[in-house]
């Protein structure tokens, strides 16, 4: 929007600076006008002619039209120092106040940004408290991850960072939708990813040290309700709750496998260059 003013500004003070500079186009426009005034509105050929032969400035040799236009530099230097500060005055104004803002194209994307890193230079989330092992032990938990008991949630393993972000993720999610949410796992030493890629790529993909798990940087995560876990994508409520889960987690710069091919609803990640040799769960 404020790229858009300033063209249109710019546009304006050039067509005040042609009139003003070039008097037989002020003259032939202000007949023109006073024509259309008197005797209705003419073609619109008959009006672009008239500004491209009015100006007696523009004839004559080539010499001629050099000498005139340096008397004129040489007379109207104030003059034209000003009409320039006029023109490329509001363009340095917004590039100066708006920097890259002014060719960002990603709608809210850069004042999200800017808040949630504000959110993250703040206070220091801390983690909840552990559930208790068997709270991972129900049916429903063990239809869908019949491991996770074995699964590390020990929030200190994580990465600082990435911890920080998924604290945050958990937070907005209660407070935007009112989900209360749980990990499920963190941290996963490469021998337990071994093991769960011997399962088969229903499981994972990703064979060990090829996690971003190994590294601190992934989490999965669920849902509580009326004081159990529920983790199942068939029940509709558990469905849109990793749907919102997805958007921010996104906004906090994370990845979410509820993206991928092999879809992963409760899997985000921290992806850090150079962590891995390609990306994987």
């Amino acid at each position: 929007m404020i790229f858009a003013t300033a063209i249109a500004y710019f546009l304006l003070v050039a067509a005040v600076v042609l009139l003003v500079a070039f008097p037989g186009y002020r003259t032939r426009l202000t007949s023109v006008l006073r024509l259309s005034i008197h005797h209705g509105s003419q073609p619109l050929f008959r009006i672009t002619r008239a500004l491209l032969l009015g100006s007696r400035q523009l004839h004559g040799s080539t010499g001629q039209r050099l000498r005139g236009v340096a008397g004129f530099v040489r007379t109207e230097r104030t003059w034209l120092m000003g009409a320039s500060l006029l023109l490329i005055g509001p363009s340095l104004i917004v590039f100066g106040v708006g920097g890259n803002g002014v060719f960002d194209f990603s709608g809210s994307e850069g004042g999200a940004s800017r808040q949630i890193s504000v959110l993250l230079m703040g206070e220091q989330l801390v983690p909840p408290p552990a559930l208790p092992p068997e709270a991972f032990t129900t049916r429903e938990v063990e239809l869908v991850r019949p491991d996770a008991v074995y699964a590390s949630r020990d929030w200190e393993l994580l990465d600082a960072e990435f911890m920080q972000r998924l604290l945050l993720t958990f937070k907005m999610m209660k407070e935007r939708h009112g989900y209360e949410m749980v990990l499920i796992e963190g941290y996963r030493s490469p021998e337990r990813q071994a093991q769960l890629f011997s399962q088969g790529g229903h499981v994972t993909q990703a064979p060990a040290n090829m996690s971003y798990h190994q590294y601190g940087l992934a989490a999965d995560a669920a849902f509580m309700r009326q004081g159990r876990i529920v983790i199942s994508e068939r029940d509709p409520w558990v469905m849109e709750a990793y749907v919102r889960y997805g958007e921010i987690a996104e906004e906090l710069g994370l990845v979410w496998g509820g993206r991928w091919k092999m879809r992963d609803y409760g899997h985000v990640e921290l992806q850090r260059k150079g962590v891995l040799q390609r990306g994987a769960r």
